[in-house]
């Protein structure tokens, strides 16, 4: 299978298989002799899993990272059971501070909704943004 059919049967453009054949999250193909990559009938599979990590989070070292365990013959379940959970922690995280800055962000609405900008002083820059 050539670049061209594999990205049109994954939908994953032909610069990005290319950049993930770079940076080593997937094996370089054989070549032909003419030179072009002569991708494996599994490549379609490969490509979706790296998509579908992509989507749950996982950055593309971390997929590297289950790609080598596989080739090593380890199942890497447990190891991507441990990255999403560690993910998981971090969404939450990222939850938390996200709600801390909606709040502060509804704070200073309702802030700018009283404030009259001709009271605004240059040294304060923004009253609305001000000490409260």
């Amino acid at each position: 299978m050539r670049i061209g059919e594999l990205s049109a049967e994954t939908g994953v453009p032909i610069r990005a298989i290319r950049y993930y054949e770079d940076i080593g999250v997937l094996a370089a193909p054989a070549r032909t002799e003419s030179g072009y990559r002569d991708y494996h009938d599994d490549m379609p599979d490969q490509l979706r899993f790296v998509r579908a990590s992509q989507k749950a989070g996982l950055t593309l070292n971390e997929i590297r990272g289950i790609f080598q365990e596989r080739e090593e013959g380890m199942a890497p379940c447990k190891h991507v059971a441990q990255l999403i959970d560690r993910k998981l922690v971090d969404v939450a995280e990222q939850w938390e501070a996200l709600q801390l800055t909606k709040r502060e962000l509804e704070r200073l609405a309702a802030r700018a909704e009283h404030l009259d900008p001709q009271q605004c002083r240059p040294e304060s820059i923004c009253h609305i943004i001000g000490i409260s």
